[in-house]
């Protein structure tokens, strides 16, 4: 028979084995395969795409930022530079490139050497189909610790052109009346704070079998 003060501290070793053997990070951590809503910290807006593309510039798929918290266009899903890199569940560390997939199209967050329509600097865009785009689709997570825990404000950085994704307050008129644009900067400011938001986000694990919804 075992006892009660025997059993309590096996059932802990059980259900707790990352924490025993020091594997798993904060419970914060943003991890591969979550789908977030990401906040503009200095004006508030969502990070939003939909089929409406650019009257100039690239002509591709429009991005700008919304007020709006319950907007279904407005979700991305957490991938790396390729589906081996990032296996569902594992969290992504600060200083790693992400690809940033919008949910309801299918197409990458993207940037390429495009003025973009209100404030002249770079244009940004939702480009590729199902999920895959091309080298212009990767940014790269800016953080101050070793994971990207969903309390902090964080930059995404533009691997292939080195600008940031950012908000400075310029608003389309018709069709998308009141939306933000959303650009790229080559400086970093307040302008390119962001911060996860409502999600499914997927619990950090560093062994990829685990992959458990929160």
């Amino acid at each position: 028979m075992w006892g009660g003060r025997r059993l309590f501290p096996l059932l802990l070793l059980a259900l707790l084995p990352g924490l025993c053997h020091g594997r798993e990070p904060a419970p914060g951590a943003v991890t591969c395969g979550s789908v977030l809503k990401l906040l503009n910290t200095r004006h508030s807006v969502r990070l939003h795409s939909h089929e409406v593309k650019y009257g100039s510039g690239s002509g591709q798929q429009s991005v700008t930022g919304v007020e709006a918290s319950d907007d279904a266009n407005s979700y991305w899903r957490i991938r790396g530079k390729s589906d081996s890199s990032c296996q569902r569940g594992t969290p992504v560390k600060c200083g790693q490139a992400i690809r940033l997939t919008h949910v309801n199209t299918g197409k990458n967050l993207h940037t390429h050497h495009f003025p973009s329509p209100l404030s002249n600097n770079q244009e940004v865009s939702a480009f590729g189909d199902d999920g895959e785009g091309d080298d212009l689709d990767f940014w790269i997570v800016q953080c101050s610790g070793t994971y990207w825990e969903r309390e902090d404000a964080v930059r995404f950085r533009h691997l292939g052109t080195e600008v940031f994704l950012s908000i400075t307050g310029e608003q389309y008129g018709h069709p998308i009346r009141g939306q933000r644009e959303v650009h790229g900067m080559p400086a970093a400011n307040h302008h390119n704070y962001w911060k996860a938001m409502e999600g499914v986000f997927i619990k950090p694990s560093l062994d990829p079998a685990k992959h458990d919804e929160l």
